[in-house]
């Protein structure tokens, strides 16, 4: 690996922020969580079955949002929601099949009915896996297109001898990771409030609101402007008063919960300002998210690994929910790079973002090029980084666990 530093990024506590949250129950949110799903629940078949995770990927997943009818007191589907999981998946070993439209149905209705409780997974969804074998460019057809692990095999593999990661773990593709830390004041407001508010203790205590939140914060130095949308669920809001009353019990509730996060910042809330309560235009749903009633969702297009869209913050465009989690760069050097901030931050007490580089081809766990960007004005010794990053990179095995296990987030 090529290791680079530079100083010049602001320290966490510098005087701009601006900061977006997309909650659990929102569309984008929630197709990151089913590509996730599928990729998890994939993996640990083929694990089961085989003793290997075979090629796949579920990261171009869409959810097409349904039609719904809502009043006080009642709410309803009046069209289903479409799960369209975009992607290749291997269909077989050998002669032994795989029955990959079956493992990402259960996947798919058992992550949305985890998301949304209310939502009846069996009548409501539509599961159109829309799945392939095409291999990337790269095999030529001629004296050498059937040898062992070659591309030919890739997603139709003779053996596990075919799998060409377990003769070396290579990058698939020419991609980056990005990761920094520490986290700044508008970001820990973000993700602990919309945490909090998603909570399934606060969801117990409040079943009257719902999940597709998002927060948009802003932050000059010590003053915080958090604007907030909170739907409220149909069949537990009986009136326009009752709607009312909540809506002005949510804005204390974040505004409580921010001075619980940063006790020393002047906080200001709006919360769901495009309502019109004389025109009856609520944000009143009936399973809590906006996916019910013609919104869309796409992997990618929400929060970044971390759980934010930090607008003035280095970022990867790569969709990390769903990739593979052996071999695929796009997700696996996103999370390292978080990792190898965090450490380095540890390690110097300056803030740091780290940005890992693939090359196509190249070994995974030997970056092409290491660039590191830090707060302080004296350099980070590239030896420590070299260390740091090896580090990291030697824990790949953990990593992947801790992503099929379901105990590390990507979106």
């Amino acid at each position: 690996m090529h290791v680079t530093t530079a100083t010049g990024l602001p320290p966490a506590d510098h005087g701009l922020e601006l900061v977006e949250r997309k909650g659990a129950g929102h569309p984008d949110t929630l197709a990151d969580g089913v590509a996730e799903a599928v990729s998890r629940a994939y993996s640990r078949y083929c694990l089961e079955e085989f003793g290997a995770i075979l090629h796949h990927n579920s990261d171009k997943t869409a959810l097409l949002g349904g039609a719904a009818e809502v009043g006080f007191g009642h709410g309803a589907l009046t069209a289903p929601i479409t799960a369209l999981i975009n992607g290749r998946f291997t269909a077989a070993v050998g002669d032994t099949p795989i029955l990959v439209e079956e493992i990402i149905d259960e996947a798919v209705r058992t992550h949305l009915a985890a998301a949304l409780p209310l939502l009846d997974v069996h009548r409501d969804v539509m599961v159109r896996p829309r799945v392939t074998q095409a291999s990337s460019p790269g095999g030529v057809a001629g004296d050498t297109d059937r040898q062992q692990a070659g591309r030919r095999f890739w997603f139709a593999p003779r053996s596990l001898d075919d799998l060409a990661e377990r003769h070396r773990l290579f990058a698939n593709d020419t991609s980056a990771g990005v990761g920094y830390a520490p986290l700044g004041v508008a970001e820990l407001l973000a993700l602990g409030i919309e945490s909090h508010l998603s909570s399934e203790t606060f969801r117990a205590a409040h079943p009257y609101y719902g999940t597709d939140i998002k927060l948009m914060v802003t932050r000059c130095g010590q003053q915080v402007h958090l604007t907030a949308c909170v739907p409220q669920i149909a069949r537990h809001t009986p009136d326009l008063d009752t709607y009312v009353a909540r809506r002005d019990q949510m804005r204390k509730l974040i505004r409580e919960a921010a001075g619980r996060i940063a006790p020393e910042y002047e906080v200001t809330v709006a919360l769901n300002t495009r309502d019109d309560d004389a025109r009856r235009e609520l944000y009143l749903t009936a399973t809590g998210s906006s996916l019910e009633s013609g919104d869309e969702g796409v992997v990618g297009r929400g929060n970044r690994a971390n759980g934010l869209i930090s607008m003035l913050r280095p970022w990867s465009a790569e969709g990390v929910s769903g990739k593979n989690p052996v071999y695929h760069v796009g997700k696996l050097y996103n999370l390292a790079a978080a990792e190898a901030a965090q450490r380095l931050h540890e390690l110097t007490g300056q803030a740091c973002a780290v940005a890992l580089v693939s090359q196509s081809g190249r070994d995974l766990a030997d970056p092409w090029q290491v660039l590191v960007q830090h707060s302080g004005s004296g350099p980070i010794d590239s030896g420590l980084v070299t260390q740091v990053v090896g580090e990291v990179m030697d824990g790949l095995e953990e990593l992947r666990a801790a992503l099929l296990a379901g105990k590390l987030a990507t979106a």
